[in-house]
Parts: C-alpha cells; sequence; structure tokens
C-alpha cells in the first residue's frame, strides 16, 4: 500500500510548528504588560479605608492622582524619608509589613504606588512609572524634607535606579532587594526558549541607570529566589562602579527574604546607603567598603 502524502508529512508538521512558535511570539509581544504587571485596582475611597486600617494615609489626601501612602503615625522627628517601589504584583499597602521594621528606625515612610495600580490612573509601563516616581520623589523631599533613600524590591529595583539615575531629585542612598541587571537579560535567561532579549519593550537597564549615578548602592539577593535567578542580582553588583555593599540572604526565596531578615539586618542596610563616603585615603575592600587593611 502506497502513502503519497507520507513524504510531505514532516515538512507540513515542522510548518504547524514554526507557525505555533511565531504565534507565540506575537502573542507574548503584544500581551507583554499582562505578563509583566500585576495590578489590584479598587475604588479611591478603598485605597483611603485600606491606608488608615494600616495606619498610613493618602498622600497628597484626596487627589485622585496620588503620589501613593505616607504613615500617618510616623516619627514625630525623622532622621529622612524612605520612599519604597514595590513589586510588580498587588499594591502599595500589601507593603504595610515594612513600617513595622523601618519606622523603628526613625525615618518616615511613603509607600509609592504605581500608575494603573490600585485607586491610582494611568498607563502601565516603565516611562509612566518613572515619571511618576521622579515626581514623588522631588515632592517627598520638598514636602518633608531628607535625605532621601530609595527602596525597590523585584520590579521596583527598576524604579528606584531609573529615579536615582535621572539625577532629577537629591537622592542620599539606594536598597535593592531581589533586583536583576536589565529586564531584556533576565527575560532571557527565564525563557530561553524564545528570542526574550530582543522583544522586551520596558528595558529597566539598572545597570545603565545606576551608572549615572555616584551614591551608595545596597544589593539584597535572595539565594533561593525561583521568580528572578540570583545571577541577575549578582551580574548587577559586579557591574558596579560605585560605592556598594552586598547582601545574600541563604536560603531565601523571592517572597519568603523578610523572614530571613530582622531590625539589625535593617539597621545595617540603611546605615550604609545614609552614611556619608569614607575619606578618599581610606583603602576600600572589593564590596566597595573600607577595608581592614592597614592604611599604608
Amino acid at each position: 500500500m502506497r502513502f503519497p502524502l507520507l513524504p510531505d508529512r514532516p515538512w507540513t508538521l515542522l510548518v504547524i510548528a514554526v507557525a505555533g512558535y511565531c504565534a507565540i511570539l506575537v502573542f507574548v509581544y503584544f500581551r507583554q504588560e499582562k505578563i509583566l504587571y500585576f495590578p489590584d485596582v479598587y475604588p479611591l475611597a478603598s485605597a483611603a479605608i485600606r491606608a488608615k486600617a494600616l495606619h498610613f494615609r493618602l498622600w497628597p489626601e484626596h487627589a485622585l492622582d496620588y503620589h501613593g501612602f505616607v504613615q500617618a503615625d510616623g516619627p514625630t522627628s525623622p532622621k529622612g524619608v524612605i520612599l519604597l517601589f514595590h513589586g510588580n504584583a498587588g499594591t502599595a499597602p500589601d507593603r504595610f509589613f515594612y513600617a513595622q521594621e523601618l519606622g523603628q528606625l526613625g525615618y518616615r515612610l511613603i509607600l509609592f504606588e504605581y500608575p494603573g495600580y490600585g485607586a491610582r490612573p494611568g498607563e502601565l509601563g516603565e516611562a509612566t512609572f518613572v515619571s511618576a516616581a521622579v515626581d514623588a520623589a522631588r515632592a517627598a523631599v520638598e514636602q518633608f524634607g531628607g535625605p532621601l533613600v530609595l527602596l525597590g524590591e523585584s520590579l521596583g529595583c527598576g524604579i528606584a535606579a531609573a529615579v536615582a539615575g535621572s539625577k532629577q531629585a537629591p537622592v542620599a542612598g539606594v536598597v535593592l532587594i531581589t533586583p536583576w541587571d536589565t529586564l531584556p537579560d533576565m527575560a532571557q535567561s527565564v525563557f530561553w526558549y524564545l528570542p526574550a532579549r530582543w522583544m522586551t519593550r520596558d528595558r529597566y537597564d539598572n545597570v545603565f541607570n545606576l551608572s549615572e549615578y555616584d551614591g551608595p548602592v545596597a544589593v539584597v539577593v535572595a539565594e533561593k529566589d525561583d521568580v528572578i535567578p540570583p545571577e541577575r542580582g549578582l551580574r548587577l553588583f559586579e557591574r558596579l562602579s560605585g560605592r556598594k555593599k552586598l547582601w545574600l540572604l541563604p536560603g531565601a526565596g523571592h517572597n519568603t527574604w523578610p523572614a530571613a531578615v530582622d531590625s539589625l539586618w535593617w539597621s545595617d542596610v540603611i546605615r550604609f546607603v545614609t552614611t556619608e563616603k569614607p575619606p578618599a585615603d581610606v583603602p576600600h575592600g572589593k564590596d566597595g567598603n573600607p577595608s581592614s587593611a592597614p592604611i599604608p
């Protein structure tokens, strides 16, 4: 019995496979905002109620296009302001737990909200987020004074790095928790079966942005991070040329790292990014900190 279509069947399967792969590429390219950003959305009244329940208030109050949330019962004489940029899921009030540790250190905590998240209007995307974050950083210093520390987690690291590198606000220090080097490189390492490096529209190039910033940078990497490969954060640290320090959290995951730190750890991190640069004649180690070697 003859099967006249048999010789063509492998080519048919190949065409189908290629067409399916191309369809995946098109879908991912045009839907990447849905893949990257996971906002919760609720009315402004709900945002105010959530803030009050967590001892925060909208900032500015009664503003539809608010910057975020500020502690309602923060320190009476704060040492400075910590502006926090959260990860890609949920909203700013989900990060109320930071107040417990950072409030004890004497800093006023502001939880920045991204446009398109919570009750805040706006489009999802890097350009929109960074522009709004720069406005919030400048407003924080104008209203509350400094020094200003930027703290980012995951996606928020990209926002913090961009604000610091913009030089449009006086940033005293930057803390990056579970960061990456560049989003295209990170995406390629995760989606190795796609040309992700060339498909990624939002870049979040933390290496380049921080090359424009000359202040201290604390980099925190979770050893068992299952969302952002730890090597991406280590790669970022290696490529930073300024004053820097690395904290590697043994056994910690992307969402479990808060359980791996305590108040002493937080004090150490904030002290590093708020301490003035050591004198030029003090030798430095590989981590950018004063070395224990004697001065020659």
